[in-house]
Formats: C-alpha cells, structure tokens, sequence
C-alpha cells in the first residue's frame, strides 16, 4: 500500500479506536500478545536473517545487541502489550473542572491524539512496545522502523494487525511503513493525516526529524549520561551502580556514558572503578589525571566527553568539586539521566536542584530511567524536551487534552 492510502486508512481507523472502552482495548492487547507469542519460531528466523544481513554490512555490535532477538526478548515483547493492558487508560479522565458563575461546566479531558508516527531504528522491540501503547491510549499507529529490522518488523506488525482483527478491530489501527527514504520524507510532511512524530534512535535520526518535519514532533533524546562520584560516596556502592550502569547493557540510552569522580576520593576510588571497567572489557577515555592511574585508560579528546559511545566505552575526568561536576554535566549533557552517588544530603539536593536533565539520579543506576521500570508497562522513548513531555513517555504522554463545556441556553453576554 503506498504511504498516502496508508496514512489514509490509518486515519479512517484512529476514529473506531480512540472511542473504544478499556476493556475492548485491553482484549485486542491481550490477543495482540496471544498472536505475537504464537508467532515467535517465526520471528526469531526473521530477526536471524536481520542479524545476519547486519553482520555482512559491517554493523558494529552494539547496533547487532539492539537489534537481535532470542526467547527472552521475544517474551519481554509479549509482557509489555500484556502490562499495557493492565494500566489504567487515560483517555476520558477529567484533569480539572470547575463551574462559571453563569452555571456553565467546565472540564478539561484526556484524548487521544489521533495518528502517530514513530521514526525508530533497529529495535525491534520497539514495534510491539509503541503499537501496544499506541492501542491502548486510543491511537493508530504509523510504524516506520529502519530496514536493518524490516524482517523482524514485518513478521511482528503481521501478529499484532492478527490480534486486532481477532477482536474486531480495524487493523490498520496499527501499521508497517515501508519503502525508501522518500516514504520517511512523506510521513514527516504529512500534516493533516498524521497529528504527532516521535523520533526515536541515535543523534542523526532525531535532528533529521526535528529540523524536516512538517508534522508537529515530540522529540526523543540521546543519553549522554553522566555518574558523578562525590567526596561521600560509598565506594562499594559506587561501583555496583557504576557496572550496572556501564556494563549490564552499554548499548541502550539510559547507561552511563561519561564517569565523574571528585578528587578528594580519585587516589582511592579510581584504580578500583579502572580495574572494574577493564576487567569487563570496557575501554576508559581518561583526562591526564586519570591515565595516571591506570596504563589501559586511553587518552580522552575534547569531544569525547560530548559523545553516547553506546559501546563499551566511557569518558572518565577528575573534577575539583560538586560545582565543578555540576558545571561539567550542565556543559555537555543531552539532558537524559545524569547521577551522583553521595552520603551528603546536601550535595544530593543540590545536584537535584541544579542539574537540569529528564531524570536526575541519587544513588541509583541511571538504567532505571525507563518506562516499564516505572511501572508504566512499555515506553514509546525518553523526552529530553521540555513542552508537552519529559523523561519516559507512556499512556498519559501519547494523549492530548480538549475542555468540555456543558450548559443549559447560556449565551455569552
């Protein structure tokens, strides 16, 4: 189907599905999850096919760890459209009401957008995550994933267009964009079909979106992710929060990307963390004053400390004090998630209160800042903007609002 007939269909069925009840959604989700769960032998010899025709094109393996599919993940998939279900749905709640002395009501209420449009590379994860959330807020989705995934996407949109009709529901409710970058470059123009773009992947596809889009955007950022160790920190539980935020998955947005260490504590925290990251195979760009701890730790350029290595790499430098650190963050972070680890409460609300960011971390690992460990079943990206959405984005984000008047004759005098 080309991209207008899509769009256009995609429209048509954003009306049945924005005034569907929650228990019917919650169906279509659950026989969303039932089809994509029958459907996994099938999607794990398409993602394998992607996995391999990546390999041959020389993806570097952190894009290959996105991008590949085992039983695990495939169940995660499955999980998430089941969470979703379980969330309460916004569409229809009243954020505010009040009554004008000339006895009209006023009420302000959650609505769906109508069609989104998501812009993602190679997880494909993130088909099931958005369509799920996407259905349950009441909205169609528009699904244009990179062709580094289009096996993948394609046997996991067929499951969950199968879901839809299995309850009766439109299934181009939910559907697959396809085509080259001319079809990127129609759904990014195409106002009045599509109500909202979310972009979300590297640096390069989220500004091609924001600066081309004639569609209103709701951008998703990049995590250059800072760990800050202060003079008071707990050491032991630095480092547990410092492999977990490095090393546990290096290629997702929410890991650390860039390790702050105060220099009152340097001589004795830093040979500890250098040994921990080399030992788990992580390569340090370090200031002069952290190679002096260590022969593995690679000289760190100036832009280094501006950059999401999602890699098993990490920018490293020695900070005089929390002004410093704080001032280090404010300079090069992409406002995502940036962490201290500290026993002062002092420092703590100050770092809280200075650090301008989507999630700002106190003693826990920035990997946390996430939809579904928020408890929001699955999320559609991280907003690093600040109008109409910021940080992990779920039901309430992918809704908009409209007032309600209701009266008896009134006129406006």
């Amino acid at each position: 189907m080309e991209f207008q007939a899509q769009a256009r269909a995609a429209r048509e069925a954003s009306r049945q599905v924005a005034i569907l009840t929650r228990d019917v959604k919650d169906r279509a989700l659950h026989a969303m999850a039932d089809a994509l769960a029958a459907a996994q032998e099938e999607l794990l010899a398409a993602n394998r096919l992607d996995v391999e025709a990546a390999r041959a094109s020389g993806t570097p393996d952190p894009m290959i760890d996105r991008l590949r599919l085992d039983g695990e993940r495939v169940a995660g998939m499955v999980q998430g459209l089941r969470d979703v279900a379980s969330l309460a749905d916004p569409v229809g709640d009243v954020e505010r009401g009040w009554r004008l002395p000339n006895g009209v009501e006023v009420t302000r209420v959650r609505v769906p957008f109508g069609v989104v449009g998501i812009i993602y590379e190679s997880r494909p994860n993130v088909t099931a995550d958005a369509a799920g959330l996407c259905v349950k807020s009441g909205n169609a989705a528009l699904l244009r994933g990179s062709s580094t995934a289009i096996e993948s996407n394609r046997v996991t949109v067929a499951a969950l267009r199968a879901g839809l009709e299995a309850t009766g529901i439109d299934p181009n409710v939910v559907s697959l964009v396809e085509g080259g970058r001319e079809v990127t470059a129609e759904l990014m123009a195409a106002r009045g079909l599509v109500d909202v773009l979310i972009p979300r992947g590297g640096a390069g596809l989220i500004n091609a979106v924001v600066e081309g889009a004639k569609v209103p955007v709701i951008e998703t950022g990049t995590g250059n992710c800072h760990l800050f160790i202060d003079a008071t920190a707990d050491h032991d539980k630095a480092l547990r929060i410092l492999a977990n935020a490095k090393i546990q998955r290096p290629s997702v947005c929410n890991a650390v990307e860039t390790l702050l260490v105060h220099e009152d504590v340097a001589a004795e925290f830093l040979p500890k963390a250098l040994q921990l990251l080399s030992e788990a195979g992580v390569t340090v760009h370090g200031t002069p004053q952290v190679q002096t701890f260590s022969s593995d730790v690679v000289p760190a350029g100036v832009a280094e400390f501006d950059a999401e290595y999602l890699s098993m790499d990490i920018a490293a430098t020695v900070v005089p004090d929390l002004d410093a650190a704080i001032t280090h963050i404010r300079q090069h972070t992409s406002g995502h998630s940036e962490t201290i680890v500290t026993e002062s409460r002092k420092s703590a609300e100050r770092f809280v209160a200075e650090i301008d960011a989507a999630a700002v971390l106190v003693n826990v690992s920035s990997r946390f800042v996430d939809g579904g460990q928020f408890g929001f079943g699955a999320e559609i990206g991280i907003s690093t903007q600040k109008l109409h959405a910021r940080g992990p984005m779920g039901l309430a984000e992918l809704t908009s609002t409209k007032y309600v008047l209701q009266g008896d004759g009134q006129i406006r005098q």
